[in-house]
């Protein structure tokens, strides 16, 4: 059986608890529930949304799941080159993270746990029908590291794909990782299967050497970039389509002119695009935004050593719903 058949199947059974309802009707059921929002046989979850805050047209909401935890996901107007605006979600995969990374809010909270399949999927469906966005594009770029918990995520892109539910096209679909280089690989495979081709793979990479890369994200002590351009190589081979390197421009650390040109040598060959995120401070950050100057210099540099580059364009920082900013744990404390 398909596995998104095989999800299906489960979730219906535990949806639909009366043994004579048929597979059609349950499959009706199932596809009006995510379509319209509800359905009289579905069995409501009890999650709830706590809190929603606004900036510049970007909405961040707290999510309360069935324990109790929360978590924070972001919906982002973002203006594509045509000048449609798309609403992008932002997905967390898990309450936490347990990377580490020195400039993220929701490394402070440490691993709580894993999303469950189906918490993953309440975002969706929470900004879809409670807080009523026109959802176009996901990215799993929210609380946690998709890879550490990447059996609940690949579940959740076959539901989010699959047309009796979101329907969000593959092609729309990004995950985001550290460099989880085992993660990578399975989700290389993951990609390979009929109908995937078109999902994206983006990395935080965030440094131009080993060094620098240590020192802010600990993962790189067990995933070095030349291994981690492996595996990056190993997808782009199987079909993958070009990379997006995601880089945190951070004062002092990351973001001289040398630095961008050390960066265009790593990355040589490899077909990717740049994405260039000014960082967000973080309470207690010992590093402040970067200055328009500086974000503009290092563009030129690495765009003039032959990189492919965008600008992230900052939203929602004041209100603590910019990349890195997420944490519930922050937000009770304020």
């Amino acid at each position: 059986m398909h596995q998104a058949d095989a999800l299906l199947t489960s979730t219906l059974e535990s949806w639909l608890p009366d043994a004579a309802v048929n597979q059609n009707e349950a499959t009706e059921a199932y596809r009006q529930f995510h379509r319209y929002g509800q359905h009289p046989s579905v069995i409501r979850s009890g999650r709830v949304v706590t809190g929603v805050t606004h900036e510049d047209g970007t909405r961040k909401f707290l999510l309360r799941h069935l324990d109790g935890r929360e978590t924070e996901s972001v919906i982002m107007p973002i203006e594509g080159r045509s000048g449609r605006v798309r609403q992008t979600l932002c997905l967390s995969s898990q309450v936490g993270c347990a990377m580490g990374c020195t400039f993220c809010q929701t490394a402070t909270m440490g691993r709580v746990r894993n999303l469950t399949t189906a918490e993953i999927v309440a975002q969706w469906h929470h900004a879809t029908h409670e807080l009523e966005a026109q959802i176009t594009n996901l990215v799993f770029m929210g609380m946690g590291e998709p890879m550490d918990n990447l059996d609940a995520v690949l579940c959740a892109i076959e539901v989010l794909t699959d047309h009796n539910a979101a329907s969000i096209p593959p092609s729309r679909i990004g995950v985001s990782t550290v460099g989880h280089a085992d993660g990578i690989r399975r989700f290389t495979e993951f990609m390979q299967r009929e109908g995937m081709h078109q999902l994206r793979l983006a990395v935080s990479i965030n440094a131009p050497n080993d060094t620098i890369r240590s020192e802010i994200m600990p993962v790189n002590r067990a995933v070095p970039m030349d291994m981690l351009r492996e595996t990056l190589i190993e997808w782009i081979q199987a079909g993958g389509r070009p990379v997006l390197l995601e880089y945190v421009l951070i004062p002092t650390v990351n973001d001289t002119t040398a630095h961008a040109e050390e960066l265009a040598t790593w990355v040589g060959d490899l077909p990717c695009r740049l994405n260039i995120i000014p960082y967000n401070p973080i309470l207690d950050s010992p590093w402040p935004a970067p200055q328009e100057g500086d974000v503009t210099q290092f563009i030129e540099v690495a765009n003039a050593a032959g990189l492919v580059v965008n600008r992230r364009q900052t939203r929602g920082r004041n209100v603590m719903a910019a990349c890195g900013q997420l944490s519930t744990a922050s937000r009770r404390n304020r």
